[in-house]
């Protein structure tokens, strides 16, 4: 193709197949259901790496491997494939002056809520993304949660339309719900020819012309597609489109204005890498559309994850820093650099053990060569590397910047570990990940499988950040905690898979949080005299509320010595203990500005227990006077019913404490879209299924933490005392 760059023989090593500039990291994000796996499947049989392509519904995809995944037809973990796609100049949509092979690093995220973890750790080290959105409902709620995600990692992405053949597909619906609810800068790059039945085509504005899929085998046959003149009908709407595509990228982009002022020609090949370059720079979002699981659309789509998403080169070079210190380094892709790279998923593999994924950001790794972890300071000998390859794991010899690939059998690993060579320590920023929001209490169902449980519990929670497993220390009750019922269902379904260990649950408890309302002083002594040395402890503490979002803020703001300065980390970790274990309620208080104001101290008997004791008391005072109140966490809930059963759900939402955001019709269904307390929505699948006959479907994503209503927290506050275990 005309804008792929020339390969650099500085940063590239002579040895690797596929160069920088000819490497793809992407990400594949959508909404539960809107056919993010198909699509990827659909990608791995075009691009020759399956010969037989599988369906979520049968579960015999190649991402989905899991059990659990094909049982319910459902994305649990992200998984990582390679491919391989040659655009050739007799076939590619986008004509090339030469063959033109491309490495194509995939993974495969979820798309349920309960499951965001995997897609942040994804989003860290990917460098595109393509969005699926369904053609029939287009932005859902966890579509705007991964596109959120997708942004705060700063990472370029192009829109995918599916499901066109489905009933009520509607392609500029789904182009106006993204740039409303999104705020994205969407403008086409294909338009559909047809839709719901009568879908046969696209129409490839940039080059003027129609792509219409012939005949084949849905299963087992790629569909071929001829490149056709654009039907009369259609060709002054694919020239409107043109137009609105020039304008929007000359908007951006001064090469595109300066030949629009001019009212010189736009070539095909100037436009295309116009539009690359915004695409790499977040700026401009490309929109395609097509039928994955028809197969219309698929060949066009990984050809323009090629033209329009970035290489390694295209982002900005990933940025460390010195552990201890804030000195930053920036590390360039580069395969002759030190080797730099970022450990961002734990999996257990059935054949070849513990696997740790990692992404290469700088130099390259052998078999054999010894990495070194900085965070624990100590060194590995690396043994083996492998890709995933669909269903393979191919071992290799060597990994190079800008790959993602597997390593074997290390240890003293987790996910965001910085991996890299001991002359250049250096730390890499790790995913950030939610705070669990449901927990409940696990036993074994024998007393013999209480090791192998604890045993289990412990390689799932390495695995999963966002799963939790402590003791509750007045109850001795052993307690999960993780996003939601589903993810605390699946970790016990693996236990018994994985570690044949059966487990009873007791019922779901929801992590509440406490904040105050306004300022207040505190005070805090620990005195204690009992012959012999004494202990003596005493600090003042101001609190006051903080911005919502904001966190926990620690201040030392003693003058004059008041409290020695060894002692005030003591106050401090104090301070902190009281806020994770809560005051109001034993609940985790967040959002909250601690200022150590003053105190005193005895030249003997003082300490750092007298004066952790004493920031634990002083917090507690403060916060009884600082108007505390409880919050609860709300979920942002979408229905999708037919028309009969809209006053029915409407109901039931009220009834939940439910306030209605929207009601919405679109594909001749009626949307409902509520603000619902997480406690109410226990159970709710059951609910839903038999209000509709089972023809209604919802979904949901975390929306904010709201304050408890007075006509449920007396009920809250002596569930929390009679049931210590709920407190996490």
């Amino acid at each position: 193709m005309s804008d792929v760059a020339e390969i650099n023989p500085t940063l590239n090593s002579p040895n690797r197949q596929y160069s920088l500039e000819r490497t793809r990291n992407i990400g594949i994000a959508a909404h539960i259901d809107a056919g993010k796996t198909t699509t990827t499947e659909r990608i791995l049989f075009y691009t020759g790496l399956i010969h037989k392509i599988g369906d979520v519904d049968d579960g015999n995809t190649v991402t989905d491997w899991m059990e659990q995944e094909r049982e319910r037809g459902i994305t649990i973990t992200s998984a990582a494939v390679t491919c391989f796609w040659t655009q050739k100049k007799e076939e590619g949509l986008f004509k090339s002056r030469e063959t033109i092979p491309h490495r194509i690093n995939i993974i495969d995220t979820p798309g349920h809520v309960d499951f965001t973890a995997e897609v942040e750790r994804s989003m860290r080290v990917l460098d595109g993304a393509v969005a699926v959105f369904c053609g029939v409902a287009g932005v859902q709620p966890q579509s705007e949660t991964v596109w959120r995600q997708a942004t705060k990692y700063k990472v370029p992405r192009i829109a995918f339309v599916n499901k066109m053949d489905r009933t009520g597909a509607n392609f500029q619906n789904a182009l106006n719900d993204m740039r409303k609810k999104l705020n994205a800068y969407a403008y086409p790059i294909m338009l559909p020819i047809g839709a719901e039945d009568r879908f046969e085509g696209v129409i490839d504005i940039v080059n003027q012309k129609a792509i219409v899929w012939g005949p084949g085998d849905i299963l087992n046959e790629g569909l071929k597609y001829e490149i056709r003149e654009i039907p009369e009908a259609l060709r002054a709407e694919a020239s409107q489109a043109l137009q609105e595509l020039i304008e929007a990228v000359s908007n951006k982009d001064d090469t595109i204005a300066e030949l629009v002022l001019e009212e010189k020609p736009i070539t095909t090949p100037v436009l295309k890498a116009a539009i690359r370059r915004l695409t790499c720079k977040i700026e401009l979002v490309p929109v395609l559309c097509g039928s994955a699981f028809k197969k219309k659309g698929v060949q066009v789509l990984i050809d323009a994850v090629i033209d329009y998403l970035p290489s390694p080169l295209d982002i900005p070079a990933a940025v460390g820093h010195v552990p201890g210190a804030d000195d930053k380094v920036t590390i360039e892709p580069n395969d002759n650099s030190k080797f730099c790279s970022l450990a961002f998923k734990l999996w257990t593999d059935p054949y070849a053990g513990k696997l740790v994924f990692f992404r290469v950001y700088s130099g390259s790794l052998k078999k054999g060569d010894t990495i070194y972890n900085p965070r624990t300071r100590r060194r590995e000998r690396v043994s083996r590397l492998m890709v995933i390859q669909g269903s393979e794991r191919k071992d290799v010899e060597v990994v190079y910047s800008g790959d993602i690939a597997a390593l074997v059998g290390l240890r003293n690993i987790t996910t965001g570990d910085t991996l890299c060579n001991e002359d250049f320590d250096v730390m890499l920023e790790p995913p950030t990940f939610p705070e669990p929001v449901i927990s409940m209490a696990i036993e074994p169902k024998t007393k013999a499988d209480r090791d192998k449980m604890s045993e289990g519990l412990q390689r799932l929670a390495e695995e999963d950040p966002t799963f939790r497993v402590f003791t509750n220390e007045e109850t001795g009750q052993l307690i999960i905690a993780g996003m939601g019922e589903l993810h605390l269902e699946i970790i016990r379904d693996r236990l018994k898979r994985e570690f044949k260990v059966e487990a009873d649950a007791g019922a779901p408890q929801i992590a509440f949080r406490e904040t105050i309302t306004k300022g207040a002083d505190g005070e805090g002594k620990f005195i204690r005299q009992s012959g012999g040395r004494g202990q003596y402890g005493h600090a003042c503490v101001k609190i006051e509320p903080n911005e919502k979002g904001k966190g926990i803020e620690v201040v030392n703001d003693i003058v004059g010595g008041a409290i020695p300065k060894e002692y005030i980390p003591a106050v401090e970790d104090g301070i902190l203990e009281a806020i994770k274990s809560g005051v109001y309620a034993g609940f985790q208080v967040i959002d909250i500005k601690v200022s150590i104001t003053d105190g005193s101290f005895h030249e003997v008997d003082s300490n750092e227990l007298a004066f952790k004791m004493a920031g634990i008391f002083a917090l507690k005072d403060a916060f009884g006077k600082a108007g505390p109140i409880l919050l609860e966490p709300i979920m942002k809930v979408e229905v999708a019913t037919p028309d009969e059963y809209q006053g029915d759900i409407l109901g039931d939402v009220n009834r939940r404490r439910g306030v209605i955001q929207g009601v919405d019709a679109k594909a001749g269904q009626t949307v409902v879209t509520a603000n619902v307390p997480l406690k109410e929505m226990f159970g709710y699948a059951t609910a839903i299924r038999s209000l509709s006959k089972g023809r209604a479907s919802y979904s949901m994503e975390p929306a904010a933490f709201e304050e408890v209503p007075s006509s449920v927290l007396a009920e809250i506050l002596d569930a929390a005392k009679k049931r210590p275990a709920a407190r996490s």
